[in-house]
């Protein structure tokens, strides 16, 4: 049976949950939360929905004891962001959130995979992979999943092309250090630029306006509407899915660098195959001199905000 343990059932968690059931992914579902019965709750609307659904998943609300025969551990627990502030801007209060939900998910005996949502996605991923002593690999962060999903909308809408179709990636850390790969955004194999130069109708001056409206989503989505929730829901819901399907599919995760890109020893958010036991490897784009300068400062920065993990 495949088990997937929430924890943290706010917008993040129960958005996760509600589409998770929709697409009938997980076949037991655990939601956990400080707030016991708000997860009480959580659990029995969800089963109330079971008869619209082709669903069979079996829902319930529990406690870290749960963690033990889970699959996947997703933790959307901690400190939210809130107008004005930046993801680093949390780094200190997640860490010691994080320091006591690892510990509990591990003391259950568990032994499957991390995925972690909460900001700053990068760091408290790493700090997760510290906690728990588990494999690199098996400890994911959503990382810029969502900022690669915005940009393929964003530009898929700009071309007039269905978003699926188009091929392009954020990479760096979730926040306002990610960078686009331009030299790898294409359409119908056509890099974006060359069809840019070639159309009066575009131009690059617009594409790199695409990227700041990305780059910047969720600070307009917060002071619109609180909290950003839907999108990085499906993105969770999307990864989970090519984990417990063993699909082998490529998706901007925040990974762990053993020198690739010439980097080590940090999470980031790059381009991965994922399958069932998580990170199978992490794929290399080529980057062009301005692409690894940008990635090469993305990388400090997270460093520079990273401090101890005791």
């Amino acid at each position: 049976m495949d088990r997937v343990v929430v924890i943290g059932m706010g917008f993040v968690g129960s958005s996760y949950a509600f589409g998770l059931l929709n697409q009938g992914i997980a076949e037991e579902l655990v939601l956990i939360d400080l707030n016991k019965e708000k997860a009480e709750g959580d659990a029995m609307d969800l089963n109330h929905g079971l008869p619209f659904t082709s669903s069979r998943t079996k829902i319930w609300y529990g406690d870290y004891a749960d963690c033990k025969d889970a699959d996947l551990v997703v933790i959307c627990a901690g400190a939210n962001q809130k107008p004005g502030e930046t993801r680093l801007d949390l780094v200190e209060k997640n860490k010691k959130i994080f320091k006591g939900i690892v510990g509990e998910v591990m003391g259950s005996g568990f032994d499957g995979i991390f995925i972690v949502a909460t900001n700053p996605v990068d760091i408290l991923t790493y700090a997760t992979w510290k906690f728990s002593g588990l494999p690199r690999e098996r400890v994911i962060g959503s990382g810029t999943i969502l900022d690669t999903a915005r940009f393929r909308f964003l530009l898929g809408e700009y071309f007039q092309v269905d978003a699926r179709n188009v091929h392009a990636y954020i990479i760096g850390e979730h926040g306002d250090t990610e960078l686009p790969v331009w030299s790898h955004a294409d359409i119908g194999g056509r890099n974006v630029f060359d069809l840019a130069d070639k159309n009066q109708e575009w131009n690059r001056e617009q594409l790199e306006d695409i990227f700041v409206n990305v780059r910047d989503a969720a600070y307009h989505i917060i002071n619109k509407k609180g909290a950003t929730y839907y999108g990085i829901a499906l993105g969770l819901v999307r990864l989970t899915k090519a984990i417990l399907q063993n699909e082998n599919s490529i998706l901007t995760v925040s990974a762990y660098l053993d020198g690739h890109y010439g980097h080590e020893d940090v999470y980031i958010g790059v381009p991965a195959i994922v399958h069932r036991g998580g990170i199978r490897k992490v794929v290399e784009l080529y980057l062009n001199d301005k692409e690894q300068e940008q990635f090469a400062h993305s990388v400090n920065v997270l460093r520079g905000a990273m401090g101890t993990f005791e």
